[in-house]
């Protein structure tokens, strides 16, 4: 009974540990996630005024998308790397979740869920599951999405690479989100500039922060109480 009542507070006190550790993460992300929204703004003014037709979006969003899922893809990987001895096929199955999964939420369901709250009309596209050639490539979307995963596990499993710059995540991140919403939506943009800003800060902070941190340590049973997340600071 005791060995249960230790273990049981154990775990209690490492949950605690973490979600305070998240939290602290959120909080210290969040103007540079404001920064990165607004600099997505500035893009979407830029694109009203230039009259940049829905290709040049298109080509930019299939172009940020894939980097993205790599960046997502080797952060997620080398965290779950550096804080448990995991098997490979348990490594790449959390690196193949947290980027696909978490990166597909940030760059197209949530700006798709925001086009659809204020009206505006735009389409829903999975990129990692379509089957339509790939622009200025040729090649199934669902092969290059995929592959941009692989690459960024393989690179995380092997090189255990977690100090990003912060501030290039999230320009990444954001811009991702910001295209998709020029590539697949109509809509007289101007009005709604602010609400758009809105849904960008949401689509990149909390998917983000939570892929590359809270997500792969959910499969790490211990967390060496001395051991030091500040790396995870500036890394996103």
């Amino acid at each position: 009974m005791t060995g249960t009542c230790s273990s049981s507070s154990g775990s209690a006190r490492t949950a605690s540990i973490m979600l305070r550790r998240i939290l602290r993460e959120l909080k210290a992300h969040a103007p540079f996630t404001a920064l990165g929204a607004a600099s997505g703004i500035i893009v979407m003014a830029i694109i009203l005024i230039t009259d940049a037709p829905a290709s040049v979006s298109k080509a930019v969003f299939y172009t940020l998308h894939p980097l993205h899922v790599v960046l997502s893809a080797l952060v997620t990987t080398a965290m779950y790397r550096r804080y448990s001895h995991g098997h490979l096929w348990a490594a790449v199955l959390i690196g193949f979740a947290g980027s696909i999964g978490i990166a597909t939420l940030s760059d197209a369901v949530i700006p798709y869920l925001g086009g659809a709250l204020l009206n505006i009309d735009i389409g829903f596209h999975l990129p990692f599951i379509e089957t339509e050639a790939f622009p200025y490539l040729g090649i199934p979307k669902w092969i290059v999405i995929n592959s941009a995963a692989a690459i960024g596990i393989a690179i995380g499993y092997w090189k255990q690479v977690t100090k990003i710059p912060h501030f290039g995540h999230v320009l990444l991140s954001t811009w991702a989100s910001l295209f998709y919403f020029t590539a697949f939506g109509t809509a007289s943009w101007g009005p709604l500039l602010p609400l758009i800003f809105v849904f960008l800060f949401l689509a990149v902070w909390l998917p983000c922060c939570l892929s590359d941190i809270a997500f792969p340590l959910l499969f790490v049973r211990k967390v060496a109480g001395g051991q030091d997340m500040a790396y995870t600071s500036h890394h996103h």
